[in-house]
């Protein structure tokens, strides 16, 4: 049975570029490395039990472990990093999607609810996926929290380094202190105005539109059965599909 491709040699040759400097990688062989790759990207897709992982991509169980490895050492964040290349900051886009979490991923450690980022919400156990994206609606920045956070919690630390450009926004950001940072920084806030608000603020109704850039985003990823439901006990682990997912989109 041949093994499924997920990359063209195109999108191998980049991701080697990055895979050959990083220092915790050992490349070794690139084409079995490659089948490592191409079986994680496999998961992604599935989004099934590790043990079910065909034998043609090696043991399930080597693959695993090489894959939480690389998770422990955050080589699948700095791949994520290394594949935004040349993104178009016209404005940026903020937003947050839920992730209900599958009964396994409980139980990773006793009390480590928040620590792995899973929270009691409606419905149940979830995760929270915080992101930014650029006008195209690539990622730019990721965020892991548990379903109960509420979305303005990573706000702050993804618009740190935006200066003098439009930030995007609905209205579960629209909070004082998170304005007034935009503001500082010389950035447009497009944030509508909660209805509970004394003083109703402006903002570019027709720039707004463009937000439905980041819902895109979230569509995406969410083809991967392994992002759109949480299987994975270990929070960096889930984050790793996350980044891996988002990877993809850069990589298309």
């Amino acid at each position: 049975m041949p093994i499924s491709s997920y990359l063209k040699d195109r999108q191998w040759s980049k991701l080697l570029e990055f895979l050959r400097t990083d220092p915790k990688v050992k490349v070794g062989n690139p084409a079995k490395l490659r089948i490592f790759v191409e079986a994680s990207f496999w998961m992604l897709r599935a989004g099934c039990a590790w043990r079910l992982l065909p034998r043609e991509y090696g043991h399930w169980n080597t693959i695993f472990k090489r894959f939480n490895a690389w998770s422990q050492n955050g080589v699948w964040i700095r791949l994520f990093d290394f594949s935004v290349e040349e993104p178009d900051l016209e404005y940026v886009s903020l937003d947050t999607t839920i992730v209900r979490a599958h009964a396994c991923s409980a139980g990773y450690g006793k009390d480590s609810q928040a620590e792995e980022a899973l929270g009691r919400s409606r419905g149940g156990f979830s995760t929270k996926i915080h992101a930014k994206v650029d006008a195209l609606g690539n990622p730019l920045e990721l965020r892991l929290t548990g379903g109960n956070v509420s979305d303005i919690k990573c706000a702050s630390d993804l618009i740190e380094d935006d200066i003098g450009r439009k930030i995007l926004a609905d209205k579960a950001f629209d909070s004082n202190d998170f304005l007034i940072q935009g503001l500082m920084n010389d950035c447009e806030m497009v944030v509508p105005p909660k209805k509970n608000r004394n003083l109703q603020r402006e903002y570019d109704e027709h720039v707004y539109q463009d937000r439905h850039v980041i819902e895109c985003f979230f569509g995406k990823i969410k083809h991967f059965r392994r992002v759109f439901s949480r299987f994975d006990k270990a929070a960096r682990n889930y984050f790793s599909f996350v980044c891996l997912a988002s990877t993809h989109v850069w990589l298309r």
